[in-house]
């Protein structure tokens, strides 16, 4: 299954560290599990880029297949110039991606998206 962990409020050195992991495998000869993920500093980032209007593209380009931008803005009842304008925000944070053709297509089986809440210091 093909996932894409999003992860907000991750420190950037725990990033770091799971890289370096899968790097000193790598070196050592070990197989490495493919790691697909994106971080957002807090959940005003994440906002920014996953609004409500980007979700419901993402499920509507899931459940149809690859469309061309333009069928997707049909399917969706919205402008082509707003459409493109999220697929572009959405590639650019590996979600939606273009094939060959240049129609675009979501290939992720799941989106899992964590968030930690901050513990309070009494």
């Amino acid at each position: 299954m093909n996932v894409l962990e999003i992860k907000v409020g991750e420190p950037v050195t725990a990033g770091l560290a799971r890289f370096g992991e899968a790097l000193d495998a790598a070196m050592g000869g070990l197989a490495v599990e493919p790691y697909f993920g994106v971080g957002f500093k807090n959940m005003a980032q994440f906002g920014e880029v996953f609004t409500p209007k980007r979700w419901e593209l993402v499920e509507s380009l899931k459940a149809a297949g690859p469309l061309t931008i333009y069928a997707l803005a049909k399917r969706l009842g919205r402008h082509y110039r707003n459409v493109h304008k999220d697929v572009t925000a959405l590639m650019e944070w590996l979600v939606v991606e273009k094939d060959a053709s240049g129609k675009v297509f979501v290939p992720w089986d799941e989106i899992d998206v964590r968030c930690p809440l901050l513990s309070r210091v009494a």
